[in-house]
């Protein structure tokens, strides 16, 4: 058995808590035990680490987590659940193999609470969607509207491919608004408008990532993919400081 930590006890917090005392049965997460809660990360104390996304709001401080990590010899997980939903994998299917031409995923949502980062973080979850879709992305311009009075904010990212081929992402809010998510993929000879429906799945987000996170610890997840993991998050975490420092100049 392993013990585990959690670090933090909001809504993710209690979630995971939960799911480590209810493991999903025949999986790794049936050695995960729960030795207690604390509120800060400590990698530095040589122990392995799971947390949520964005992991640090700016690629600097995420980049000085990974090498900690390396240096001690332990795994730093950061968990992306957006990339487990039904919805999504089917939506993989339906890209996988066409040419992209031209796209936009449009996201809306009500008034974030302070403290939860620049928009470009905040929402990493929609650019993790578009990196694991279209592979590596730069960012060629980005703006930020804000109306203070009003809760409403507005931020614009103009990305390419590493073909040069356009995709704009939009994160939008205001307080109250209904949350929604649009996409506009333009493939060769096929456009999708739609994120395809998809049955909910068995297994529940959290479980489906604790899962994850106990197979690297338990030795089941490969090198390369560990690596290539590594290489994505820090990919979006470095276009999200890119965009806001474009938004702000």
């Amino acid at each position: 058995m392993l013990g585990a930590v959690v670090v933090g006890v909001g809504t993710a917090g209690a979630v995971r808590i939960r799911d480590m005392l209810t493991p999903l049965a025949g999986s790794a997460a049936e050695k995960l035990t729960v030795q207690g809660f604390i509120s800060r990360m400590f990698l530095q104390a040589g122990k392995h680490v799971c947390v949520e996304y964005p992991m640090a709001l700016s690629y600097q401080a995420a980049a000085q987590l990974w090498d900690l990590a390396q240096k001690k010899g332990v795994v730093l997980h950061e968990e992306h659940i957006e990339l487990l939903t039904e919805d999504y994998k089917q939506l993989k299917k339906e890209v996988e193999g066409k040419t992209l031409l031209e796209g936009s995923l449009h996201f809306a949502g009500g008034a974030l609470k302070p403290g939860f980062g620049f928009p470009a973080f905040s929402g990493i979850a929609r650019l993790s969607w578009l990196v694991d879709l279209f592979g590596e992305l730069s960012v060629r311009a980005a703006t930020f509207e804000e109306d203070a009075e009003q809760g409403y904010s507005k931020m614009t990212a103009q990305l390419l491919t590493s073909d040069s081929k356009p995709l704009t992402w939009i994160e939008e809010r205001q307080a109250g608004l209904p949350r929604t998510k649009k996409i506009n993929f333009v493939f060769d000879g096929f456009t999708l408008t739609q994120i395809p429906p998809a049955p909910r799945g068995t297994v529940g987000l959290f479980m489906q990532d604790l899962i994850h996170f106990s197979g690297k610890l338990s030795g089941q997840v490969s090198t390369e993919e560990l690596d290539r993991e590594r290489v994505r998050i820090l990919h979006c975490l470095g276009l999200a400081q890119k965009i806001q420092e474009l938004c702000k100049s």
